[in-house]
């Protein structure tokens, strides 16, 4: 970590970004093997950090749903970077001919990331990815709410990028406000809509361009015809993964209104396979903050009091001090209560009837577009239908959170739930500027288009106008 003010940071990577506006593949693949070096080597260091931060988060988790994608991202963009680089041949319009024409692609220059806490070595990594394979330098700010590990990272890329082509940033809300307000090449953030509509606040003044990644109340749908017991357990295992803290988590269900109480039912048997007794369970995480644990237990309690009920999976509030949250349903909701208007963001799962798909695509469509969207059914039709008639930044059909892990896939909200996309060949788009050239051929015949307009001319423009 930097303690040089931001400005003559950001002064500082550009002025070194100039020296080398474009740097080669080879340049571009050494960067992107030191990150995968960092994460690689520190593994066991990662993983104890970040669950040192949360209080308790299983290294398994980490391995699997951070470390693991960062990796896999990182070995993406190695075997496809090469062809992403190249320049991309396009036809001349036909009365240009012999001409040509191409579209390169170049580094932005400098790319601010800001990170959240819920998975801050992944949300730091992937988009890193995408920005190094396209050739940027890159400033991270890091959240205050995971210091631990924030310093640690801080601490690897110093060591792993030495020649300053990453720095990393932390410090509190006031330090995100400032490193929003940098006049960067591009800035992308991960985190609430909230905070995101002060990030584009402030990037707009500079008239940086955003990519924003945020959440919102994500969906899942479990049609007439869909495997009962198994949506049930992927939409368990979706929600309860780092303890629900995931921008894409299932936030609701919507469901038949007779399979409720089966819902329900199933959902016991599914937890209790998953994660048996939560509350002393190593492999079940904490809620990272006390601030976060509070609020959940406000919106449970909050939305009984008006009149929902809670089903509580091991022992209600059983371990305070470490901020373990029982996963819990909720039955008899309604759109008046606040656990219905906010994403939730931690183990407590509404449960919403509908009579007919119609209904349940029509509460989807009067709220904002959500950042996933997930469909549980055996019928192509009624996957279509749904897949016709929602909007959601990403979708996984009979399944939860895969499409996340897909670098083939742009990952990126819609409306509410953000602007942009990145992951893969996207991510290399969004963080390049892809310039169009056109190269005039020699002999040609634009000449005939010169004043003074003469006859000539007027022959050729009623050939080009086309009367």
């Amino acid at each position: 970590m930097t303690n040089e003010p931001l400005s003559e940071l950001l002064a500082r990577m550009r002025a070194a970004q100039t020296r080398d506006a474009s740097p080669d593949l080879a340049t571009r693949v050494q960067r992107l093997r030191a990150l995968e070096a960092l994460i690689r080597d520190n593994r066991d260091a990662i993983a104890s950090a970040i669950a040192s931060d949360f209080g308790r988060r299983p290294a398994e988790e980490t391995d699997l749903y951070e470390a693991f994608p960062s990796l896999s991202g990182i070995r993406h963009a190695l075997s496809h970077l090469r062809h992403w680089m190249r320049p991309r041949r396009r036809w001349a319009g036909f009365w240009f001919l012999p001409a040509r024409t191409e579209i390169l692609s170049q580094p932005l220059g400098v790319v601010g990331i800001i990170v959240p806490w819920n998975y801050p070595l992944y949300l730091a990594a992937g988009p890193l990815t995408d920005a190094l394979a396209a050739g940027n330098r890159v400033l991270v700010k890091m959240s205050e709410l995971t210091p631990r590990f924030s310093a640690l990272f801080a601490e690897l890329v110093e060591t792993y990028f030495p020649g300053g082509e990453v720095a990393v940033v932390n410090g509190d809300a006031e330090v995100a406000r400032a490193f929003a307000a940098l006049p960067f090449d591009h800035l992308l953030f991960t985190g609430s809509t909230v905070v995101g509509r002060e990030v584009m606040r402030a990037a707009a003044a500079n008239l940086t361009p955003v990519t924003l990644e945020l959440g919102g109340k994500s969906p899942a749908i479990i049609g007439p015809n869909a495997r009962f017991e198994h949506a049930v357990e992927r939409i368990a295992l979706g929600k309860l993964v780092n303890a629900g803290q995931t921008c894409i988590a299932p936030d609701y269900v919507l469901l038949p209104r007779a399979r409720v109480s089966e819902f329900v039912e199933t959902s016991r048997a599914m937890i209790a396979k998953l994660y048996p007794q939560p509350a002393s369970n190593p492999q079940y995480a904490s809620i990272a903050t006390d601030r976060h644990y509070t609020r959940l237990v406000s919106l449970r309690d909050a939305a009984v009091a008006a009149g929902a009920t809670a089903h509580t999976f091991g022992d209600t509030d059983a371990d305070i001090a470490a901020r373990v949250f029982a996963p819990t349903l909720l039955t008899g909701v309604d759109d008046g209560m606040a656990v219905m208007q906010q994403e939730i963001f931690g183990p407590l799962l509404p449960l919403v009837p509908y009579d007919s798909l119609d209904e349940a695509l029509a509460y989807i469509a009067v709220h904002p577009h959500p950042l996933a969207l997930y469909v549980f059914d055996e019928n192509r039709a009624t996957i279509d239908t749904v897949l016709a008639r929602t909007q959601a930044g990403g979708v996984t059909v009979n399944d939860t959170i895969l499409h996340i892990a897909q670098h083939n896939l742009p990952f990126g909200g819609v409306g509410a739930s953000g602007m942009g996309a990145y992951h893969g060949e996207d991510g290399f788009r969004t963080f390049s500027r892809m310039k169009p050239v056109f190269h005039q051929a020699r002999w040609n015949a634009v000449g005939l288009l010169n004043p003074p307009y003469r006859d000539t001319f007027r022959r050729m423009l009623k050939i080009l106008i086309g009367r």
